[in-house]
Formats: structure tokens, sequence, C-alpha cells
């Protein structure tokens, strides 16, 4: 499908789920193309229109190089079109993505980056087939899709124009649930297709919603993934409990203030939040435990200080300031998170984070090809 001819969500008729976020605003539908865009919510726009025929593809492919590795099409000397409108959302991220048809593989499962977030993708036309070592699938325009980046997987984009949701892995324990036991699937069921509604009325609203709204947006996000992923009355009624996203966060806080703490334990932990084994361990189910939360958490960090360009300590010291005693249980831990090991860390990744930390927080500053991986990586909090 090419650029020029690709579907326009704004062309599409309104829809009922959009009345969600419709009663943000009062204010006349902005265009994608055409007139700027004038939103009070962060955005970040990336069109490889802007650069010479010759730097488009590999611009484009720079860009998703923190979650994908994006294959030359035959012809990509002769210019790529491809344009990102992402949104920042505080604890999500939403882009609309324009493209030719391209194929992909997962980076390496993050052998660049440690990116771990779920995309939940809606094609907008054309599709996107999606193959997995346990077997795949092909669906097409309309049909939201589930991928968890730190999984292996690769396909092809037939889509001109898709909307994709990021969702990080500690957003909120329901929704880690429900994505958790949709991811590597199109979700071709009347509650999918109520939320792709909902997405689409999403990219028409985005830009006149105010960023004081943004509690409640995301708010609604969260409760349409909610009841459209993973529908059932007793889940529904369970996430309904403000104690349990209470806990949740509470216990975020407590690993990250304990994490070089060698003694810290699941029963630590409990004991400090005053629940139950069982209500430690529901919590906790979606992501794996709480040993193994509290062990990814270790390896973000360790991988975030052996690309720091200013952190020169030997690898053995960084480990085991993180609670890993052995060198060699760490090394095969960090491999098998990120897909290489913790000396190839060291020289992959201090170049892009170099530019992130010279650049400081303003994203803004940043090249626009880099944007929409700076924004995935702050989502890890």
């Amino acid at each position: 499908m090419g650029y020029e001819n690709a579907t326009n969500p704004h062309a599409l008729p309104e829809t009922a789920s959009a009345s969600l976020i419709a009663g943000l605003t009062q204010s006349p539908l902005v265009g994608f193309c055409g007139a700027p865009l004038h939103t009070r919510i962060p955005a970040f726009e990336f069109d490889t229109r802007e650069l010479p025929t010759e730097r488009q593809f590999g611009a484009w492919r720079r860009s998703f190089s923190p979650i994908l590795d994006i294959e030359a099409p035959c012809n990509s000397a002769q210019g790529f079109k491809g344009r990102q409108m992402v949104f920042d959302l505080g604890s999500l991220v939403f882009a609309r993505i324009r493209s030719e048809p391209v194929r992909f593989v997962s980076a390496g499962d993050m052998c660049q980056n440690p990116i771990d977030h779920w995309a939940v993708t809606l094609p907008l036309d054309g599709g996107i087939g999606t193959h997995f070592v346990s077997g795949g699938f092909d669906s097409g325009a309309g049909i939201i899709q589930v991928h968890a980046l730190a999984n292996a997987f690769a396909g092809q984009v037939m889509a001109g124009e898709i909307l994709t949701l990021f969702v990080p892995r500690d957003f909120c324990v329901e929704v880690a649930h429900a994505l958790g036991g949709a991811e590597s699937s199109a979700i071709d069921t009347g509650m999918g297709r109520l939320l792709a509604d909902y997405f689409i009325g999403l990219a028409k609203r985005l830009p006149l919603i105010d960023a004081a709204n943004l509690p409640e947006l995301v708010a609604a996000t969260r409760a349409m993934i909610l009841a459209c992923v993973l529908p059932s009355r007793d889940y529904v009624q369970a996430a309904q409990a403000p104690m349990v996203r209470v806990l949740l966060e509470r216990a975020r806080r407590i690993i990250e203030a304990r994490l070089f703490d060698p003694s810290f334990n699941a029963e630590a932990l409990r004991r400090d939040l005053a629940i139950s084994r069982t209500g430690l361990y529901r919590m906790f189910e979606p992501f794996g435990g709480v040993m193994h939360y509290v062990q990814h958490r270790r390896l973000l960090d360790a991988h975030a200080a052996l690309t720091d360009p200013t952190e020169n300590r030997r690898i053995i010291e960084i480990a085991e300031e993180r609670c890993f005693s052995d060198g060699a249980e760490f090394s095969r831990a960090f491999k098998r998170a990120f897909g290489y090991t913790p000396s190839e860390a060291r020289v992959r990744d201090r170049g892009f984070r170099a530019v992130a930390r010279h650049k400081g927080t303003d994203i803004t500053l940043s090249p626009p090809e880099q944007r929409l991986g700076l924004l995935l990586r702050r989502l890890h909090g």
C-alpha cells in the first residue's frame, strides 16, 4: 500500500467507544496532514520526506531499532516514505505510524536496548503478519494484535497506516494479566473490535485533548484494555478494587528503594505491604513472581550502568552492587534477559546512551528518529 494512499483515520466514521474520550474536547478535528497539530499533550513528529533520499530508509530503520530490525526494501535507495506522530501519555505511549511495506524481526531479543513492553497494534489498512517460534498469525485491517517486545518474532507490515499503544509491563497488574494472556495473538472478537474503535477515536482526539485530562485518558484506556482484551465478570469486578493498584505502586517503590539490598526477598516485601502470601502471589503472578520481577529490575539497572559512558567500574562490581555475587550467574541471567552478554552491552549501546545523556530529559532536543526509542525507554521508569 503506497504512502500517499494510506487510509486516514480522520476519514473513518465516529465510533461508539470514541465517546469515552470525545467528551474531553469540544474542538473541531484537526487533520493528520495539512495544518500543524496544536496539542498540549507532548507529541513528536518524524517524517522521512524531510531528509535527503539516500538517508530516508536508514533514518526510518534507526527510529525502530530499539524494538525492531527492519529489512531494507529492494528499492530503498530510491527513497522511503515513513511518518510517525508519537504522543507521550506519561505512563503510556501512543503512536500513529504510516509506512511503506516492510519486513521486520524483533531486535534480537532486545539486542540493542532493553525495551520490554507490550505493543498493542491496530492496522488501519493492509495488515500485519507475525511469526513466532511456536506459530504465528496473519490479520488484516481493523484487528487488534498484541506483541510482547521482549519475545523473538518476525513478520511483515502490509499496512499503510497503523496505530500502536505501547504499554510497560509494570503499568498495572490487571493490565499485565490481560495482555500477558493475549500476547502473540490477534484479538478478532467483538470486544476486540470495540478496542479498535477506541484506538481510532483516540487517534482522532489526542491532538485536541488538554494535558490536564491525561489521568482521565489513561484511566479510560486502561478500562478499555481490561474490558476488551480479557473480558470476565469476576476479573472486571476484581479490577475495580483500587487497593490492588495502590498496593502494586507501593510494592514498586519498596523494590526500587531496596534494589541493592541482598537481604530483600518476597517475605520482606510481604511484611512491608502487610498483606497475605496469597495476596502477594496473585499481585505478582503476571510478572512471573516477586523475585523474578526484582531480578528483572536489577538487570535493567545493571544494563543502564553498563551503557553509561561515565561508568568505568568492572562488570563484576556492577553485578555485585545489584546482588549478583556470582559473575557467571549474572552473565547468564543478563544474556537471557537481553540476548547478549554484559561485555557486549558495554560496547553496543554506549553511543545511543551518550546522546540521550547529553540531551538530558528534553526529548525535543534529540534527533527526530531517536524520539520513539527514548520515549519507550522512559516507560521503564
